[in-house]
């Protein structure tokens, strides 16, 4: 009995499969620096907590609609109004169990088999492999420059008559880079004019450092209306640090949504309605939370480039927003995934091998962790590798040394 070819074609998630493998190392006792997940430390916020035990005490935990519970939605009206400046109903709202279920759906929505989706390297390890599972083609574009931020030039190299859209994501994963708003504003221009949807990935868009601002895509887009290809993509996970509540959402014209939603509809049925609860709570309570993220974030952000620079012949790229950073290690190996290894088995460090993104030779580490777990776990990166570096370190209590060249 055969499996599907598509389904077998599929990858595995690098970052979920280090997260478990990090996690048996722990079970057994190791002192294990996790710098690969992307995960905030902090708890839940309050209020998020207190909504969903208000929920969860009446014991009326039910279905939801497909799309959402009405709450919920009209608390992302009010953030799109907040945020994009952008007035949106209801019906043009869907919610998901987490922001990449929502992506899914889209996907799923828009495309024909072996019709193609430009994305732009860096990328999320997902985007081709949700392209796939959708029965599209990822046609994956380089700059040729080799920046962190695409050009527009690049990507209408890349468009054939089978593309269909354009995935961005900024503030992005992995290299933290915000793209500018001349960016934002001609491929915003160029979607429109070329008839293709624009997915912008904003799972990232308010931890952001520096004062920066991520341009606003509505900003740019002449079409507001129902042949709107404008998609926006975001959610609780990153910006309140409930990565386990798996709740996100799609904003988009209303046919889009409706369709997204009948999708969703023969799949998940709906998103748990407990958790609905509790992004109301998250997005509707205080956003002391988000402000205080963010301040955390800058900080380690801040120190993750300091510590990195300390190694000889790695360049870092200084992160603009998000809770990661990428640096270039090819001076040590031009095998991502080799070296994540070794760094895991040597110094009990967990990166992210930059291949899963298009950067092969690049390490892709995460600060969303302690400042103490960013420092000690850069401290063990350079101990393993930099013939510069002294030849004995601490691992938790054991006192290792260096052995190999």
């Amino acid at each position: 009995m055969g499996l599907s070819e598509i389904a077998k074609g599929i990858a595995p998630s690098p970052t979920l499969k280090l997260n478990e493998r990090a996690l048996l190392l722990k079970q057994r006792g190791d002192p294990v620096i996790h710098l690969g997940i992307g995960e905030p430390k902090g708890k839940t916020p309050i209020d998020a907590v207190l909504a969903a035990s208000a929920s969860l005490g009446s014991g009326n935990i039910k279905y939801t609609p497909a799309d959402g519970i009405p709450e919920l939605k009209q608390a992302i009206v009010r953030y799109m109004e907040d945020n994009y400046q952008k007035a949106v109903d209801a019906k043009q709202v869907m919610v998901s169990s987490g922001a990449k279920a929502a992506l899914y759906a889209i996907l799923r929505t828009i495309l024909n088999p072996q019709e193609e989706v430009i994305i732009t390297v860096p990328y999320w390890v997902s985007y081709p492999e949700m392209v796939k599972l959708a029965f599209g083609v990822p046609i994956i574009v380089r700059p040729e420059d080799g920046r962190f931020e695409p050009k527009v030039s690049d990507i209408e190299q890349a468009v054939s008559k089978y593309t269909k859209a354009v995935i961005v994501n900024s503030p992005n994963n992995p290299s933290g880079a915000v793209y500018s708003e001349g960016f934002i504003s001609d491929i915003v221009d160029f979607c429109e004019r070329r008839g293709l949807y624009l997915i912008m990935d904003d799972i990232y868009h308010k931890i952001v450092f520096d004062d920066i601002v991520p341009p606003n895509p509505y900003k740019f887009a002449r079409e507001q209306g129902e042949n709107s290809r404008l998609i926006v993509i975001n959610g609780i996970s990153k910006l309140y640090g409930m990565t386990g509540f798996r709740i996100g959402w799609a904003v988009a014209s209303k046919k889009i949504i409706e369709v997204a939603t009948n999708c969703q509809m023969q799949t998940i049925s709906c998103p748990s309605a407990l958790l609905q609860v509790a992004a109301v709570g998250a997005l509707l309570g205080m956003q002391s939370y988000v402000d205080a993220l963010r301040r955390n974030l800058q900080n380690n952000r801040d120190v993750v480039v300091r510590e990195l620079e300390t190694i000889s012949d790695v360049k870092v790229f200084r992160p603009q927003g998000t809770f990661y950073c990428v640096a270039d290690f090819r001076a040590y190996s031009f095998d991502s995934t080799a070296l994540s290894e070794f760094l895991l088995d040597k110094a009990l460090v967990v990166t992210v091998p930059g291949k899963e993104f298009g950067l092969e030779g690049y390490l892709r580490l995460s600060f969303a962790g302690s400042t103490k777990e960013v420092i000690d776990g850069v401290q063990r990166i350079r101990w393993a590798l930099d013939p510069s570096a002294p030849r004995d370190i601490y691992i938790g209590d054991r006192r290792v040394l260096r052995d190999w060249k």
